[in-house]
C-alpha cells in the first residue's frame, strides 16, 4: 500500500501512527496504574487473623516465660557448675596433701600423730561432701535448665500447631483474594477488549484512526500482559482451560472469516468483468498489483508477461489500451502514462466467465 502513497501522505502516515503509539503509550500507563492499586480494594490478611486470639497470646506469653526461666536455669547452671570445680579442686588439692602427709607419718611411724590424722581426714570428708553437694547443685539446674526447654519446645509444638491450620486457611483465602482481585482486573480489561474489537471492525479506517488504533494496542496490552500474568493457576488446570477456549473461539472465528471470504470471492467472480474493476478500490488494486498478484481473486499472476491481459484465474481484465494512443495500461490506472488521457476501463470487453458447474 505504501508505494501507491504521495511522499508526503507517506511521511504524515507516519506521524499519524507515531501519534497513535504515544497515544496507546499514555493509556497503557493510565490501565497500569489502575490496574495494579486494584488489589488495594481487599484487606491484608495475616496469620494471626485466622488463630484464636486468646489461646496464641497465651501461648506466646508462656513461650516467653519458659524461655526465660531457661536462661535463668542456663545462668545458674553455669554457676553451679563454675562452684562444683572450686570444690573439685579443693578436694583434689587437699586429698594431695593429705596423702603426702600420710606417706610422711608412714615412714616417721610417730604415734603422737594419729589425733593430727583424725583432723586431715575428718577436713578431707568435709570437702568430698562439699564437692558431692555441688555436684548436686549442678545436677538440680541441669534439670531445671532441661524442664524449660521441654516446655519451651512443647509450647512452641502448640503454637505451631496452631500456625500451620491458620496458614492453611490463610492460603484459601488468599486463592480467593487472588481469583477477586483476578474478576476485578478482567471486568476492567474485557469490556476494553470488545470495544477495541468493535473499534477494530469498524472504525479502523475511519478519520480519526490514530486514536482508535492506540486503544486498540492499549486494550492488547491490557489482556494480555495486565491481566494473562494474573489469571489463576490451581495446577494450571484453569490456565489451560482458559486457552483451549480462547483458541477455539478464535479459531472459529477466523475459520468462519475465511469461509466468508472465499464464499463473498465465488460471488465477485462471477460478476461482469467491469463491475468487478469498478468495486476495486484504486489504491487496493494497485497494492495488489505492485505484490504481484490479481487484484480479484488475489492469485499470483505474471504481470510482466505482454501477453497476459486477463487474469487466468478468475478473468478479471488487468491491462487494456488507452483509447487515445492505444498503449498497453494498466486496467485500474486512472490516466494514460504514455499520454496522460484518461483511462476507461470498460475501454476492453469483457469476458465471459463460466459459472460453478
Amino acid at each position: 500500500m505504501s508505494k501507491t502513497l504521495r511522499l508526503t501522505e507517506k511521511w504524515m502516515q507516519r506521524g499519524l501512527w507515531l501519534v497513535a503509539l504515544v497515544f496507546a503509550s499514555f493509556l497503557i500507563g493510565l490501565g497500569g496504574t489502575l490496574v495494579g492499586d486494584l488489589p488495594k480494594v481487599e484487606r491484608q490478611l495475616t496469620l494471626d487473623d485466622f488463630m484464636d486470639k486468646a489461646a496464641s497470646t497465651a501461648l506466646r506469653s508462656s513461650i516467653k516465660a519458659t524461655e526465660a526461666a531457661e536462661r535463668d536455669a542456663d545462668a545458674a547452671l553455669e554457676q553451679a557448675q563454675l562452684k562444683r570445680r572450686v570444690a573439685q579442686a579443693d578436694s583434689a588439692a587437699a586429698r594431695e596433701t593429705f596423702n603426702n602427709w600420710l606417706s610422711t607419718r608412714r615412714a616417721t611411724q610417730l604415734s603422737e600423730q594419729d589425733p593430727e590424722l583424725v583432723a586431715r581426714t575428718r577436713a578431707l570428708d568435709g570437702l568430698k561432701d562439699k564437692e558431692r553437694a555441688a555436684g548436686m547443685a549442678v545436677e538440680a539446674q541441669q534439670q531445671a535448665a532441661l524442664d524449660a526447654r521441654q516446655g519451651t519446645v512443647r509450647e512452641r509444638r502448640k503454637l505451631a500447631e496452631m500456625e500451620h491450620a491458620a496458614q492453611q486457611l490463610l492460603n484459601a483465602e488468599y486463592r480467593r483474594v487472588e481469583l477477586r482481585v483476578f474478576l476485578y482486573r478482567l471486568a476492567l480489561t474485557l469490556p476494553l477488549l470488545v470495544l477495541a474489537g468493535w473499534l477494530f471492525a469498524k472504525k479502523r479506517k475511519s478519520t480519526w484512526w490514530p486514536f482508535v488504533w492506540g486503544f486498540i494496542f492499549f486494550a492488547l496490552f491490557a489482556f494480555f500482559v495486565e491481566l494473562v500474568p494474573y489469571l489463576p493457576s490451581y495446577g494450571g488446570y484453569v490456565r489451560y482451560i482458559v486457552g483451549i477456549v480462547l483458541t477455539v473461539l478464535i479459531g472459529r472465528q477466523a475459520i468462519i472469516a475465511l469461509n466468508r471470504y472465499l464464499e463473498r470471492q465465488k460471488l465477485a467472480e462471477q460478476l461482469p468483468d467491469a463491475q468487478r474493476r469498478e468495486e476495486l478500490s484504486y489504491d487496493t488494486a494497485l497494492a495488489r498489483l505492485s505484490k504481484g498478484v490479481c487484484p480479484g481473486c488475489e492469485r499470483p499472476v505474471e504481470l510482466k508477461n505482454p501477453e497476459i491481459d486477463f487474469c487466468p484465474h478468475c478473468g478479471i481484465g488487468l491491462f487494456d489500451h488507452c483509447p487515445a494512443c492505444n498503449t498497453r495500461k494498466s486496467a485500474f490506472a486512472k490516466f494514460c502514462h504514455a499520454c496522460g488521457t484518461t483511462g476507461k476501463r470498460e475501454s476492453l470487453p469483457a469476458r465471459p466467465v463460466a459459472g460453478p458447474a
